[in-house]
């Protein structure tokens, strides 16, 4: 497996699309710069979700309740992985928590794609005195996303269906924050060595591209529905050790309406030329480009002509 770079970028429409649950569930927007932030959490939870529920994968970081409801913590989550030959044995069946760990983590890389891609730590506890932890450093790794302008937020409240409480005529009041449109951009990188360690190959990240693309546009809740994958790069590289790095500083998206005002993705064109420049730099080291751009967004330039003339070769993503 070579290292390689990834810049995604999606919009949403009329969305929240990540509240911060510390301040009333509003989007995050950066006060310095007025654009919206998406955590890397948000984004890992997306393609999760979606290898989950649509890819039939098993994921490591899932609820799990029992019958009343309370929710699995992250030891018994993991003693679900203490498995000898397929069938699950107790603790008091293993001699040493070392030998604990050596079960749970194999069946754990083997079974779960999350892992494979994002690592964790993962809490051990044989007994009240033996206790330890599985930590694997995931060879995926996002940024957090940011919009690629600056974005307006809205306010809005409106009445519910039931009454307010017992006797009550009138109707509960519902309020929330949402943005009008977000351009977001996220980078990622994927480390060869680190894969290495969680035995990721080329199938998870064939199936970590489909998370990203089309997970983004099966979130069909609520507070999701409007969102919009609209391009995904992913840059292959031949030399050992080396990446550009930070992609998504490469980029911009210009309009002629104010930055606020922005409401869709044809409102504005996707500069690219320090990008390709960057690319036609460093053409030596680059493997390949594997690419899938939604037809609703305008470029300043035709990429995959561009990759051509500067003799890279690039590849289309079947997503």
């Amino acid at each position: 497996m070579n290292r390689s770079e990834l810049l995604f970028l999606y919009d949403v429409s009329w969305t929240n699309p990540n509240g911060d649950p510390v301040d009333e569930n509003k989007p995050r927007i950066d006060e310095e710069t007025g654009r919206n932030i998406v955590t890397d959490v948000r984004l890992k939870r997306t393609i999760r979700d979606y290898l989950h529920e649509y890819r039939e994968q098993e994921i490591f970081v899932r609820e799990i309740a029992d019958e009343e409801g309370i929710l699995q913590d992250a030891k018994h989550r993991a003693e679900d992985f203490l498995l000898i030959d397929g069938e699950k044995v107790s603790k008091s069946q293993i001699k040493t928590i070392g030998e604990m760990k050596s079960i749970i983590r194999s069946n754990m890389l083997r079974d779960c794609i999350d892992v494979r891609l994002f690592g964790g730590t993962i809490p051990i506890e044989k007994s009240a005195k033996e206790k330890s932890s599985i930590t694997l450093t995931g060879p995926v790794q996002f940024q957090f996303g940011s919009s690629l302008h600056r974005v307006k937020l809205e306010y809005i409240k409106g009445t519910g269906a039931f009454a307010s409480g017992d006797g009550q005529t009138r109707k509960t009041f519902r309020e929330e924050y949402v943005l009008p449109y977000s351009l977001l951009s996220f980078y990622g990188i994927i480390n060869e060595k680190a894969a290495i360690h969680t035995e990721m190959n080329e199938e998870d990240v064939s199936l970590l591209i489909d998370g990203m693309w089309n997970g983004t546009k099966n979130l069909i809740s609520r507070s999701k529905v409007g969102q919009q994958p609209r391009l995904l790069l992913r840059i292959v590289y031949g030399q050992d050790g080396f990446h550009i790095g930070e992609l998504n500083k490469l980029i911009s998206f210009t309009s002629e309406k104010t930055e606020e005002a922005i409401r869709h993705v044809t409102d504005g064109v996707l500069q690219i030329a320090p990008l390709i420049q960057k690319l036609e730099v460093e053409r030596e080291k680059i493997t390949r480009i594997e690419y899938k751009i939604d037809e609703q967004l305008i470029t300043s330039s035709d990429l995959v002509a561009e990759c051509t003339r500067i003799g890279i070769e690039a590849t289309p993503l079947e997503l």
